[in-house]
């Protein structure tokens, strides 16, 4: 009936707020081989430590395969970045890639490519990360070197102005001159949200972006890039006191910042439905995305979300997939999810969204979709899930939890414990997933549906496409 106009993912999901990779960890295109409990089982070899200076440091030996997974995760994501300086965390992330005392410019990834390693770095909600990926006996020669940058950057205006242009041209690249720029992942935010630090513009304005100052820089350095605001996470072939006593030489001896600004970044719990419509003049057809407010995280709603997100929208078993994919044939994708798409169920700390978007032709109302939307969340809250279905959705579960932890280059597992430490002072805690999801029951997702999916808790975008925008303007 319709013409399925799939849309370039990059334009889409493009990763904005990458901004350095010699080679990103892949994305999972598809579930992995069904696991359960009784098939597979977490332990994952931790010890936790923390310096006197605040640093903590977490520690997973692993010997499968000999290279080390170094992660530095900084408590700041554009979530925490200062009024007025829109973007900053964002800018300040490609700031720690402009040397530092020992590591001229460009110098800390010609040192992994030089070793066949790989990197990145990436801003998010409530982290800014770094990570490389190296041989095992390189491992004090990686540790020395972020140690290096964390104690001070070679902070000049030549740099930090080098660095506004590569940061507005990737707001042009990505968002203002692309089709779905900023949709619906800058959008839904700046929606749904009430308090400034949740909804204002991650990728920053342009103007606020060129206002920032080798002042801002500093201050911004001094007062979230110390050990008191940081985790260091080193998995892989490695002996444990051996990595403590390279930890404690170069990271030991740099100080602490004494003030961490924390603004209050609570939502109220939204009581009205929102909804607005977009005009993107490039995009070539209409879309329509929604979102509604998550449970706190690490409470028993929570992890029901997590299995309510899995029922719903991901896989092409899901509900909606089966609904408005394969019966109604509105588009031939539904993305989304929790922290979607820059992050996931667990890695975050404050007010969170549980969004979906799919892109559709112009011969279907938003009104229409969104019918069929309400008929499937309805059966979710009036009706318990079978155990077959429920089955599965634990299955899916445990079998995308083994796949990040098990993945060879370990860098899901040091996204996972290095935010349990920033966040919960808990890495351990990836040892009990497993059974947060096992205690989730029919009736709490129930439950939890009636509260979180309700009308009254939901944000929508009407994207309409060029030939609208068009029309509007006139």
């Amino acid at each position: 009936m319709i013409k399925h106009g799939r849309l370039k993912r990059a334009a889409l999901l493009a990763a904005p707020l990458l901004a350095f990779a010699t080679a990103a960890h892949p994305a999972m295109a598809a579930d992995p081989a069904p696991a359960s409990a009784s098939e597979a089982s977490v332990h994952v070899p931790i010890e936790y430590h923390k310096l006197e200076n605040g640093l903590k440091v977490v520690i997973s030996p692993d010997h499968s395969v000999p290279t080390t997974t170094i992660g530095v995760y900084y408590g700041i994501g554009f979530r925490l970045e200062p009024k007025n300086r829109t973007g900053f965390a964002h800018l300040f992330e490609h700031m720690m890639f402009q040397g530092s005392e020992n590591l001229g410019k460009a110098e800390f990834i010609g040192l992994v490519n030089k070793n066949g390693g790989v990197l990145n770095g990436s801003t998010r909600f409530d982290f800014t990360n770094y990570f490389e990926v190296v041989p095992s006996n390189t491992t004090e020669t990686f540790l020395w070197a972020e140690a290096d940058r964390m104690k001070g950057l070679d902070i000049t205006q030549d740099n930090l102005t080098n660095q506004q242009g590569v940061v507005k041209n990737e707001v042009k690249v990505n968002v203002l001159n692309q089709p779905y720029g900023g949709f619906p992942w800058l959008d839904l935010p700046q929606l749904a949200n009430t308090n400034w630090y949740n909804a204002h513009n991650f990728y920053g304005d342009l103007k606020e972006i060129d206002a920032a100052t080798l002042e801002d820089v500093q201050t911004f350095f001094d007062q979230y890039y110390a050990p008191n605001n940081a985790v260091l996470v080193v998995a892989g072939d490695v002996d444990p006191d051996q990595v403590m006593g390279w930890v404690k030489q170069y990271f030991g001896a740099i100080p602490a910042a004494s003030d961490i600004p924390r603004p209050d970044i609570s939502e109220p719990r939204q009581t009205e439905q929102k909804r607005i419509e977009k005009l993107d003049p490039l995009a070539p057809q209409p879309a329509l995305a929604w979102a509604y407010h998550v449970p706190p995280k690490g409470t028993p709603e929570a992890a029901a979300f997590r299995l309510i997100d899995l029922l719903l929208i991901q896989g092409g078993d899901s509900r909606l997939n089966r609904v408005l994919v394969n019966q109604k044939g509105y588009s031939d994708s539904v993305d989304g999810g929790i922290n979607w798409p820059l992050g996931d169920a667990y890695d975050y700390n404050g007010p969170m969204l549980w969004s979906g978007m799919l892109v559709h032709s112009d011969d279907v109302s938003d009104d229409q979709i969104l019918a069929d939307i309400d008929a499937v969340v309805k059966d979710l809250q009036t009706n318990l899930v079978g155990p077959d279905e429920m089955a599965r959705a634990k299955t899916k579960a445990l079998s995308r939890l083994y796949d990040t932890i098990g993945n060879g280059n370990r860098v899901g597992l040091v996204n996972m414990l290095a935010t349990f430490a920033l966040f919960d002072d808990d890495p351990g805690r990836i040892n009990r997933l497993e059974q947060e999801i096992e205690a989730v029951t029919p009736e709490l997702i129930r439950k939890t549906a009636k509260e979180y999916l309700r009308p009254t808790n939901r944000s929508i975008i009407d994207l309409k496409p060029g030939k609208a925008a068009a029309q509007d303007g006139q």
